[in-house]
């Protein structure tokens, strides 16, 4: 069986920058274990699983070590492969997945935007385990699916490196996210998620999802400019709807080939 295979830099206009990655296109689906072992190979913070239905896309992601419910980059990557090459003459795209449908429209400058699940979040309190996993008391702390962790700049942002063995203990949510205002963008944030195979991620759209209802709510604007300060580094453009966030960015392919099975 041979697999079509894409990777693909995410939220970067050009190659090396932005969240790698896969995709890979299915005619049917295989066993769970064998989608697992897949991304388990390749290695990147996300391997995307799609199949053509009458309407549009089923879609599954799988991490190193985990399928989860919602993946931004990797919904752009197949966005990305399906406007691309595999229909290359439409410029929208539904996907089926865990989090319900999730439109990508391929714009006129070329950029590709996403329609996502927004994500609320209610106040949560530090502890003793955050703190030093963190090495920084927060300002604030607020809980999703994700760990939200509120600090006062853009510098402490960039500047805290996590105890990731103390990071794993935190165990209650999928992910810790640190964020503060930007200084010229309107906010800067990390990601981290070492129990699902992903120490940092360089670029998160499942923590835009959480931070644009947030921060539109902290700035009172609708449509923000955001930053993740990993070392790819990675630019989204977001705007709050509500009950939905739509979250936009360019892509950009490395490589395509075939799995062999």
């Amino acid at each position: 069986m041979n697999i079509p295979m894409y990777q693909v830099d995410a939220f970067s206009s050009k190659i090396f920058g932005g969240n790698p990655a896969a995709v890979c296109v299915l005619e049917e689906w295989l066993g769970d274990d064998i989608l697992q072992n897949i991304a388990a190979e390749n290695n990147l913070a996300e391997t995307a699983f799609i199949i053509q239905t009458k309407n549009g896309y089923d879609l599954r992601w799988f991490t190193p070590a985990v399928e989860i419910d919602l993946c931004g980059h990797a919904t752009l990557a197949s966005a990305y492969v399906v406007f691309e090459f595999l229909q290359t003459d439409i410029s929208r795209v539904e996907f089926n997945s865990m989090s319900g449908t999730l439109t990508v429209e391929k714009t006129e400058s070329g950029k590709l935007s996403m329609d996502f699940p927004s994500r609320q979040v209610k106040a949560g309190e530090s502890n003793e385990l955050i703190i030093q996993a963190l090495g920084k008391p927060p300002l604030e702390v607020w809980e999703s699916q994700d760990l939200v962790l509120v600090y006062e700049s853009e510098d402490d942002i960039r500047s805290i490196q996590p105890d990731m063995e103390k990071l794993k203990k935190i165990t209650d949510y999928f992910a810790v996210i640190i964020t503060a205002k930007g200084d010229e963008v309107d906010f800067v944030s990390r990601f981290f998620a070492p129990n699902a195979g992903i120490p940092e991620d360089p670029v998160t759209g499942r923590a835009h999802c959480v931070l644009t209802p947030m921060w539109a709510e902290k700035l009172n604007k609708s449509q923000l400019h955001a930053i993740q300060l990993s070392q790819r580094t990675g630019e989204v453009f977001c705007e709050n709807k509500g009950d939905r966030v739509v979250m936009m960015g360019d892509a950009s392919l490395f490589f395509k080939g075939e799995i062999f099975l």
